[in-house]
Protein backbone atom coordinates (compact mmCIF):
# COMPACT_ATOMS: atom_id res chain seq x y z
CA UNK A 1 0.00 0.00 0.00
CA UNK A 2 2.82 2.41 -0.35
CA UNK A 3 0.69 4.06 -3.42
CA UNK A 4 -0.48 7.73 -2.86
CA UNK A 5 -4.24 8.30 -3.32
CA UNK A 6 -6.57 10.52 -3.73
CA UNK A 7 -10.57 10.19 -3.72
CA UNK A 8 -11.92 10.75 -6.94
CA UNK A 9 -15.39 12.40 -5.44
CA UNK A 10 -14.64 15.00 -3.07
CA UNK A 11 -11.05 15.74 -4.24
CA UNK A 12 -9.45 16.72 -1.34
CA UNK A 13 -8.47 13.88 0.54
CA UNK A 14 -5.48 12.28 0.48
CA UNK A 15 -4.67 11.29 3.90
CA UNK A 16 -7.98 9.98 5.46
CA UNK A 17 -9.01 6.29 3.95
CA UNK A 18 -10.49 3.13 5.28
CA UNK A 19 -8.80 0.02 3.70
CA UNK A 20 -10.40 -2.75 3.40
CA UNK A 21 -9.45 -6.15 2.80
CA UNK A 22 -11.66 -8.59 0.80
CA UNK A 23 -10.83 -11.93 1.21
CA UNK A 24 -13.26 -14.71 -0.25
CA UNK A 25 -14.93 -17.81 1.47
CA UNK A 26 -16.48 -20.65 -0.01
CA UNK A 27 -19.34 -21.81 1.05
CA UNK A 28 -22.03 -24.62 0.30
CA UNK A 29 -25.65 -23.56 1.64
CA UNK A 30 -28.46 -25.99 3.08
CA UNK A 31 -30.81 -24.18 0.21
CA UNK A 32 -34.39 -24.57 2.75
CA UNK A 33 -32.30 -23.10 6.29
CA UNK A 34 -29.14 -21.11 4.40
CA UNK A 35 -27.15 -22.95 7.28
CA UNK A 36 -23.44 -23.52 5.92
CA UNK A 37 -22.80 -27.35 4.66
CA UNK A 38 -19.60 -26.90 3.97
CA UNK A 39 -16.55 -24.43 3.93
CA UNK A 40 -14.69 -24.63 0.50
CA UNK A 41 -10.99 -23.40 -0.45
CA UNK A 42 -10.46 -21.95 -3.81
CA UNK A 43 -8.86 -25.41 -4.80
CA UNK A 44 -11.64 -27.91 -3.96
CA UNK A 45 -14.70 -25.58 -5.75
CA UNK A 46 -16.80 -27.39 -7.69
CA UNK A 47 -16.75 -26.64 -11.73
CA UNK A 48 -20.21 -24.81 -11.58
CA UNK A 49 -19.15 -22.39 -8.68
CA UNK A 50 -17.61 -19.48 -9.93
CA UNK A 51 -14.46 -17.92 -8.42
CA UNK A 52 -14.28 -14.85 -7.11
CA UNK A 53 -12.59 -12.00 -9.30
CA UNK A 54 -13.17 -8.96 -7.54
CA UNK A 55 -11.02 -6.74 -6.14
CA UNK A 56 -8.68 -7.89 -3.02
CA UNK A 57 -8.37 -4.48 -1.84
CA UNK A 58 -11.38 -1.82 -1.61
CA UNK A 59 -10.75 1.81 -0.46
CA UNK A 60 -13.22 4.29 1.57
CA UNK A 61 -12.66 8.68 1.69
CA UNK A 62 -12.65 9.07 5.40
CA UNK A 63 -14.32 12.64 4.44
CA UNK A 64 -16.82 11.59 1.73
CA UNK A 65 -17.51 8.03 2.26
CA UNK A 66 -17.13 6.87 -1.46
CA UNK A 67 -16.05 3.27 -1.20
CA UNK A 68 -14.12 2.16 -4.48
CA UNK A 69 -11.73 -0.27 -5.84
CA UNK A 70 -7.90 0.44 -4.58
CA UNK A 71 -6.84 1.57 -8.73
CA UNK A 72 -9.87 4.29 -8.63
CA UNK A 73 -8.14 6.74 -6.05
CA UNK A 74 -4.23 5.33 -6.96
CA UNK A 75 -5.03 6.60 -10.54
CA UNK A 76 -6.82 9.49 -9.48
CA UNK A 77 -3.92 10.22 -7.41
CA UNK A 78 -1.44 9.71 -10.12
CA UNK A 79 -3.82 12.18 -12.64
CA UNK A 80 -3.67 14.90 -10.42
CA UNK A 81 0.04 14.92 -8.45
CA UNK A 82 0.47 17.66 -5.57
CA UNK A 83 1.22 20.78 -6.54
CA UNK A 84 -0.69 20.94 -9.79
Amino acid sequence: MATPYLCPACRTNRTKFAVIEQVPQYVKLDPDTGNTVELLDAASIDPLHIPYKGSLRRVQCGVCGLLDDEQTFAATARNHPRGR
